[in-house]
């Protein structure tokens, strides 16, 4: 269940593999956690369905990626990764990750600031169009956001 300000979220288990010696999960796998629940929610929003080749041929690319540890995550808990799209800007997008564990302790939280860039040159482009319209109807839809 999503977290309250989140209309999306996706649960999956902590693994043996993903845990140090004291059964806390690594540092750096909140970052795979992510990027799991992004591509969760790219699925869940339809964005590849409704705008086909359009989105396929965009490029997003992480910038900047911070994680706010709380509590640790540990071996047997289930995690609630809750996303949603936090701003957009020219040509960058930001989102947030609500990782929770199965009592709804709020564990970490994750802001990801992807640009959209011009695979050739490496040199960020704007997003426009239908990409753009998509994203801001999925902000709108979000439910409030609670600070």
């Amino acid at each position: 269940m999503p977290r309250p300000g989140f209309a999306f979220s996706t649960a999956f288990k902590v693994r043996y593999a993903e845990i140090d010696g004291q059964r806390v999960v690594f540092n750096s796998r909140y970052l795979e956690y992510a990027d799991v629940a992004v591509t969760e929610f790219w699925e869940w929003t339809g964005i590849e369905a409704a705008l086909g080749e359009t989105w396929r041929e965009m490029e997003f690319h992480v910038r900047r990626a911070t994680v706010d540890y709380l509590k640790p995550l540990v071996l047997g808990d289930t995690v609630e990764a809750s996303v949603r799209i936090e701003r957009m800007g020219t040509s960058s997008i930001t989102k947030r990750f609500d990782l929770a564990n199965q009592h709804g302790d709020l564990c970490n939280v994750i802001e990801l600031v992807s640009v959209n860039v011009h695979l050739p040159t490496g040199r960020p482009v704007p997003i426009e169009g239908d990409v753009r319209q998509f994203l801001n109807a999925l902000m709108v839809a979000q439910p409030d956001r609670v600070a």
